[in-house]
């Protein structure tokens, strides 16, 4: 769990993504890896999620050797549990769920809840997670983390939802205090006229430039 953490603390760009095509899932975080991403979210929203996941798995042992797939939307033991067992190298919930945080600690896996009050956070934290998204980060807003992180000097912050993939909007959150970002539809926006994916890595790369030189 620990080296995961560190691992999302030095690429702290969470792609958060989901598509019944396995063939686009596996262009998109190809792209996302050649731009230099190194954490993944794939998502559990669809009907083979179970079955692109583990196809995704067995692609990034071959070809994306440090690259860290987890899957997210994940509301109950039984959803972790399956993942964890395929490989899930993290948990993502919209939920603070204690039977989540029994199974990950258990695994030793990283387990990262959705929290939108300082009550929810605290539990987040008491239940062992190092590490909270903040969702949705539009609503929220940056006003809202640097108010509440004094209370939470320990927790560490990834806002997701209303993170727009433009220097101005990732250096607002990095200085609030975020720790990393998960970003979604808006990092997937195909530019007009654009084909294939080179825009996709570019646009990653941009991300990671822009964290880099802060």
């Amino acid at each position: 769990m620990e080296n995961t953490l560190k691992h999302i603390l030095n690429y702290p760009v969470l792609p958060v993504y989901y598509d019944d095509d396995i063939q686009t899932c596996t262009e998109v975080v190809n792209a996302c890896y050649q731009g230099g991403i190194r954490v993944f979210e794939f998502v559990n929203r669809g009907n083979k999620a179970p079955k692109n996941f583990a196809q995704l798995l067995s692609f990034q042992k071959e070809n994306w050797p440090d690259l860290l797939l987890g899957i997210g939307t994940i509301k109950t033991a039984a959803m972790a549990s399956a993942y964890i067992a395929m490989g899930a190298k993290f948990i993502v919930s919209p939920v603070v769920k204690a039977e989540i945080a029994e199974v990950t600690l258990e695994k030793n896996i990283l387990w990262v809840p959705g929290c939108m009050t300082p009550t929810e956070i605290s539990l987040a934290e008491d239940l062992g997670a190092p590490l909270v998204k903040l969702f949705p980060g539009d609503t929220l807003g940056t006003g809202f983390l640097k108010g509440i992180k004094p209370l939470f000097p320990a927790m560490r912050f990834m806002p997701t939802g209303g993170v727009n993939p433009t220097r101005e909007s990732i250096s607002g959150w990095f200085d609030a205090g975020v720790s990393a970002v998960g970003l979604g539809s808006k990092l997937f926006a195909r530019p007009a006229g654009a084909t294939g994916y080179e825009w996709l890595s570019d646009r990653a790369h941009d991300l990671m430039g822009w964290i880099a030189a802060r």
